[in-house]
């Protein structure tokens, strides 16, 4: 890949502000970019001295309309290995599915957040297996929003939802603390749910999407010529929270000049909008995510000791799914079922070999990455079931399979499909469980009997027709 100075982009849109936004934002990262207006414009620049410069295209569904993924395909074609990013206001699945179809590399809804672009354009130009892309898309899927639909058998996840489930019933502050896609907002959501002040609203601010300069006003809200452009008196989310709660995502993002001001109004509950002479007493249940240990960030001198302190007092901690392996073939198939009942996409299952190999790879962007694999996967399989050859790109990382085929003994315990993704024949798959009864019970056969559910002479007579040595 080009150097970062080096990377020009073609922007195919016909919005002169949108333009200026997207060209701005990709300036910040070393990006040039090329506008074009049109389809047959931006066609033609393939051609061109600039055109063979191109590291990605970015397309506003809006320019070519229905015809949008005809571009798309006729671009892949033209620049097979080309990133292709489609923008639309449109949030349809079936958008997506066609759109990735013919080619489309991500697929951004409008208004697009900066980092989700950036995050986006990065993505796209490395070479590494998908970690975010769909990411809005999969976000909109229906979920379940309770305690009951995070799963996990891992010691340490049942540990953080057992503790959450206990804060939940309170009304003091809680401070969630896990990588990024660990499922940080679902935990808080369903927190929520469970939570005495479940009947009024729900706010959350992602303090790492809002600009720093207007963090401020959002939080705290401010009174009318406060500052310069101050034209109307703003209430902050701290104050419209009154009675209810109150979740900052991203809050080691927090600007230290609003640190110790926030530690401070958790301490006496006083809310002070920018240019007021008074404060406003509130009752606010503050929910708190973080990205990085705060505890940490502190010790370092780098976040408000008094600030973690004050929102501290439940911490809870999300293990990364790289700890909890084990739980990702109950994941893949509960994530398959969902994009399953999405438009243009069906029902499909995975076959063993490849969650061996989702096990053996690292999941940098945890949970939320799996989902978006997934229904990349989903969405290109012309079969019934995913195998390895379904996430290439997870293939190419991973190399040999052997490794995988080892975890997926350990963690899966029998194999259900060969691969080719068809069902073993139903003789091998008792074989595998009664072997693998025999092992787990140290070959203390009445154990193994009463744990399977059969009688002593039915389990020896299994034995003798399966050609099963009792001692294996």
């Amino acid at each position: 890949m080009a150097d970062s100075e080096d990377r020009l982009l073609m922007l195919i849109d016909d919005e002169p502000a949108q333009s200026r936004l997207i060209t701005a934002l990709a300036a910040r990262e070393g990006w040039r970019t090329l506008v074009v207006s049109d389809s047959e414009t931006a066609i033609a620049t393939l051609g061109t001295r600039q055109g063979m410069q191109l590291s990605a295209i970015i397309l506003d569904q809006w320019v070519p309309g229905d015809e949008a993924c005809d571009l798309i395909s006729e671009l892949k074609k033209r620049r097979p290995a080309m990133p292709i990013l489609m923008l639309t206001a449109s949030a349809s699945p079936l958008l997506a599915v066609e759109a990735m179809r013919a080619g489309a590399t991500d697929y951004l809804i409008k208004p697009v957040a900066p980092d989700r672009l950036m995050q986006a354009l990065r993505s796209a130009t490395r070479r590494e297996a998908p970690r975010d892309e769909l990411q809005p898309l999969t976000e909109k899927m229906d979920a379940e929003l309770d305690f009951d639909a995070m799963i996990g058998t891992a010691s340490t996840f049942r540990a953080a939802l057992a503790r959450a489930a206990k804060a939940a019933r309170g009304h003091g502050p809680v401070l969630i603390e896990g990588e990024s896609g660990t499922g940080k907002e679902m935990l808080m959501r369903a927190m929520h749910g469970a939570s005495p002040r479940s009947k009024s609203p729900l706010r959350l601010i992602n303090i790492g999407s809002v600009p720093a300069n207007s963090i401020e006003s959002i939080l705290f809200g401010h009174e009318q010529n406060a500052f310069p452009g101050a034209f109307d008196r703003q209430v902050g989310a701290l104050q419209s929270s009154d009675g209810a709660t109150l979740v900052l995502d991203e809050i080691d993002r927090l600007p230290e000049s609003l640190q110790v001001r926030l530690a401070e109004m958790l301490e006496t509950g006083i809310v002070r909008p920018v240019g007021a002479k008074h404060g406003f007493k509130v009752d606010v249940r503050l929910v708190a995510a973080s990205n990085l240990p705060l505890g940490d960030l502190a010790a370092q001198g780098l976040f408000e000791p008094r600030l973690v302190d004050a929102i501290s007092s439940t911490r809870i901690v999300l293990p990364p799914l790289r700890e909890r392996t084990g739980d990702i073939p109950a994941l893949a198939r509960h994530f398959l079922a969902r994009i399953g009942e999405q438009p243009g996409l069906v029902a499909l299952s995975i076959s063993d070999s490849a969650l061996a190999m989702l096990a053996a790879y690292g999941w940098p962007g945890n949970v939320r990455q799996l989902q978006t694999v997934l229904f990349r996967a989903a969405v290109f399989c012309d079969g019934e079931t995913l195998t390895p050859e379904s996430f290439p790109q997870l293939l190419k990382l991973i190399g040999d399979t052997d490794e995988a085929r080892n975890i997926t003994q350990e963690g899966v315990g029998v194999l259900l499909y060969t691969d080719d993704g068809n069902l073993r024949p139903l003789e091998e798959i008792e074989a595998d469980v009664i072997r693998l009864a025999i092992g787990h019970y140290r070959g203390r056969m009445t154990e193994v009997a009463r744990r399977l559910g059969i009688g002593r002479s039915t389990l020896y007579r299994k034995l003798g027709d399966l050609g099963i040595d009792d001692a294996a």
